[in-house]
């Protein structure tokens, strides 16, 4: 019964498109309660220049709505992030410290997995119980050739994709950890639709966590 309810629970995960949930946050209270923050250094830390411009460009959307002044690391560290081009802990914080921001926003893909699971053939299931409901059922041909096509409808294995992301908040001038929070997404179909899905949710998550306001 348990392996069913996992089953069930991923079919509507994946039937349902991209979907992002927050496994956990973290904040500091001592250090949020006592300086406020309106201007925030975004960076996604990948090596994939297209998604990282697109990741900060759709969070500085929502941070700019929430009256932040935003400055994102694709405009002040062009180019692509590697072992060879890491600037030293000098040149990255004058270069945060220069556009006035007072907060930076990271995020980073943790891991990623795949995931293996089963998926039935045709059922009625889903609608519960009711056999009347179906004219089929009134006589036998009527109902077996109905569920012919259903029975000898086979199932098929199918993989998930997983991700677990990343995202911390820092404060500029002394480079505290202030809130952190680690999510998980299955199957993006696109890097636009996760990245939608993920700032929606995270969005959400700094406002339940005081972070923002509404």
């Amino acid at each position: 019964m348990k392996y069913l309810f996992t089953i069930l629970v991923m079919v509507f995960l994946v039937g349902c498109g991209p979907s992002t949930s927050i496994t956990g946050s973290w904040k500091n209270d001592a250090d949020l309660s006592s300086k406020s923050y309106n201007s925030v250094f975004i960076v996604a830390l990948t090596r994939n220049v297209p998604a990282r411009t697109l990741v900060e460009d759709e969070l500085a959307y929502y941070a700019e709505k929430n009256g932040f002044e935003v400055h994102v690391s694709h405009e002040v560290f062009p180019g692509k992030f590697s072992e060879s081009t890491q600037p030293s802990k000098e040149q990255v914080m004058k270069a945060i410290r220069e556009t006035g921001s007072n907060a930076i926003f990271s995020i980073t893909l943790m891991d990623k997995e795949s995931e293996q699971r089963y998926v039935p053939g045709n059922t009625n299931y889903a609608y519960g119980y009711a056999p009347y409901r179906y004219g089929y059922y009134g006589n036998f041909y009527g109902y077996y050739n109905a569920m012919y096509p259903v029975t000898y409808n086979p199932g098929y294995y199918t993989t998930d994709k997983i991700y677990y992301i990343e995202s911390n908040l820092y404060d500029a001038e002394t480079e505290n950890l202030l809130w952190s929070a680690q999510s998980k997404t299955y199957n993006p179909s696109s890097l636009e639709s996760f990245v939608q899905d993920y700032s929606e949710v995270l969005v959400k998550k700094l406002i339940s966590d005081g972070i923002l306001k509404e």
